[in-house]
């Protein structure tokens, strides 16, 4: 669907119904305030498993996103991406939360609607591809995701293994979750 604001104009971030459920849900478990060393180490094995400079576990809140898990490899080229903190209305995770599903780019520049995204400019990225983290009470936490600064095919087997990287992040967060009941 499709949002536009009262005076007519195309929403660069879709409307988020879900938020405050899950800002709740992230107090919950404990996620979306501070870096993870975990969740740092989970962002690098991405990086290895996509072969992408830049890679996250990104849990959206109601103002801001949050980089829990963040890789920059270092041999990438330079970026102002990621940062720990971002702006709701940067980048592409976002869209992925709302959408309930994947997202893949590989030339950011070739749709207006993420074209025109403050990560473009002020960071370099031109590709992105990014999976829901969707919790087994179906709330969708955030991302998994990479990005590059040149446009690149990520195909149907980084798309597979991105949702695949969710699906493992997923089963991490419920162990953490058991054993603190």
């Amino acid at each position: 669907m499709t949002y536009y604001e009262s005076t007519g104009h195309l929403l660069l971030t879709p409307v988020d119904r879900e938020a405050p459920a899950r800002a709740v849900r992230l107090r919950e478990l404990g996620l979306g305030e501070r870096a993870d060393p975990e969740l740092d180490a989970f962002a690098r094995r991405v990086a290895e498993v996509l072969a992408a400079p830049y890679t996250g576990v990104n849990f959206i809140g109601e103002e801001r996103q949050f980089f829990a898990g963040l890789h920059h490899a270092p041999d990438a080229p330079p970026s102002g991406y990621p940062a720990r903190v971002l702006a709701r209305d940067h980048g592409y995770c976002p869209h992925v939360v709302v959408r309930r599903r994947a997202l893949v780019l590989q030339d950011v520049r070739d749709f207006a609607r993420f074209a025109g995204n403050a990560v473009v400019d002020g960071s370099g990225v031109r590709s992105y591809l990014g999976a829901p983290v969707t919790d087994r009470r179906g709330v969708v936490l955030g991302t998994v995701c990479g990005a590059d600064v040149v446009p690149r095919r990520w195909g149907t087997e980084g798309l597979a293994a991105v949702k695949e990287l969710a699906a493992e992040l997923v089963d991490l967060l419920h162990a953490r979750e058991d054993r603190r009941s």
